[in-house]
């Protein structure tokens, strides 16, 4: 079988490698993206992803570079106000986060996954230097010193100057590459869904804080004329499999007791979905010709609407390291330049998530009331409220 020449190859046809492979075709280097599943791109085909993704500024402007926020943005519901509720005691404590306390733009903007995946997909068909081949994964790599020879899974070889891995956590590139990563297990998994409800969400993105990990409403488009929201329901393992299991009325029934009712009735506008919490780092993000990014280098909790976005900063990296000197794409030095950059805010921020997403876990009385003293503590200082706003939008 011929041997093909190209720029990149891009092991992973998720959220993050769909974007990779449109914001590098965007900037004119070849890319060839593979993955063993192709994507699921409508609502209700099997295996559809009914995650949600909000976009925070940073990567809006990402996306819009790469050619994908003018597809994007007719399906994006703004993300005025992050609301904080603590309601593991009594007196339940509410703080919002308004963005216009610090920019004249929402702190980003909510679409569903598999929406994401189609425009992306149809974004990758518009750049004739894209070489999408869903169904097809990768298998093998052999650094060289100037190009990395990758095998795919139907026996095709492709010579690439930098091969990125954007496989997802158990990452078959990572892996191919002798990296390893650390790994923490809370014991939670997290429910998916989309609800409507009676209240306007106002564009108002909720996270409750109770035992056992955050409930989080984040906006959506209305559906069948009903204000609409996708939840991430974070529980211990056990229990967030037997909600998975409840008749409908029944797990309608729970979720409204643990949403305090903030949002009056919740009535399930999807189907239920479960998802493993864990954090994860890799050891290194680099090997000879190879970058981990997204899920392959980091994972957290979905707390903050951090997990995607560091994604995309891990993207918008290695492309402009790639953009200021092209003819040493891969290089170890550039590879080199890009580890330095990415491990310390990688694992400042996933170490930040940590502890909070151990902070909602708290079920003692005790440590609950100390997590409502420190929402109203940091909310309390305008500047500490402005600063933690900027971090989260990716600020350093």
């Amino acid at each position: 079988m011929e041997r093909v020449s190209r720029d990149i190859v891009i092991s992973g046809g998720g959220v993050a490698g769909l974007t990779a492979a449109a914001a590098f075709g965007t900037a004119g280097f070849s890319v060839t993206i593979v993955d063993p599943m192709p994507p699921v791109t409508t609502k209700d085909q099997d295996g559809s992803d009914l995650r949600t993704t909000a976009f925070l500024q940073p990567a809006q402007q990402f996306l819009q570079a790469a050619g994908l926020w003018d597809r994007l943005a007719p399906f994006a519901t703004p993300l005025q106000v992050m609301r904080i509720v603590d309601a593991g005691t009594d007196a339940h404590v509410t703080r919002d986060f308004n963005a216009a306390d610090i920019s004249d733009q929402p702190f980003g903007w909510n679409l569903p996954n598999w929406l994401l995946r189609r425009e992306m997909v149809a974004r990758l068909a518009e750049l004739p230097n894209i070489d999408f081949r869903p169904g097809t994964g990768f298998r093998a790599m052999l650094p060289r010193t100037s190009e990395v020879i990758v095998t795919l899974t139907d026996g095709a070889q492709i010579a690439a100057k930098l091969l990125i891995g954007a496989d997802g956590r158990n990452s078959p590139v990572r892996e191919a590459a002798g990296l390893t990563a650390t790994t923490t297990r809370y014991g939670q998994k997290a429910v998916t869904f989309a609800v409507t409800h009676d209240a306007p969400h106002d564009n108002v993105s909720t996270e409750i804080h109770r035992a056992g990990g955050p409930f989080t409403l984040v906006p959506l488009p209305d559906h069948e004329g009903k204000p609409c929201s996708a939840v991430v329901w974070m529980e211990n393992g056990a229990e967030a499999m037997r909600l998975a299991a409840l008749p409908a009325d029944e797990f309608e029934d729970a979720a409204n007791a643990r949403s305090a009712m903030l949002y009056g009735p919740l009535t399930l506008a999807s189907r239920r979905s479960v998802w493993p919490i864990i954090s994860q780092i890799a050891d290194a993000l680099t090997a000879p010709r190879t970058a981990l990014v997204a899920e392959a280098a980091h994972v957290m909790p979905p707390i903050g609407a951090q997990g995607l976005n560091m994604s995309l900063r891990d993207l918008a990296c290695l492309l402009d390291l790639a953009k200021a000197d092209p003819d040493h794409l891969g290089a170890p030095d550039m590879l080199a330049q890009y580890a330095r950059q990415r491990h310390p805010d990688i694992k400042l921020r996933v170490t930040g998530i940590d502890a909070l997403n151990r902070a909602s876990i708290a079920g003692s009385p005790m440590l609950q009331a100390l997590r409502a003293k420190g929402i109203e503590a940091l909310y309390g200082v305008a500047p500490v409220r402005k600063t933690l706003m900027l971090l989260g939008l990716g600020a350093r």
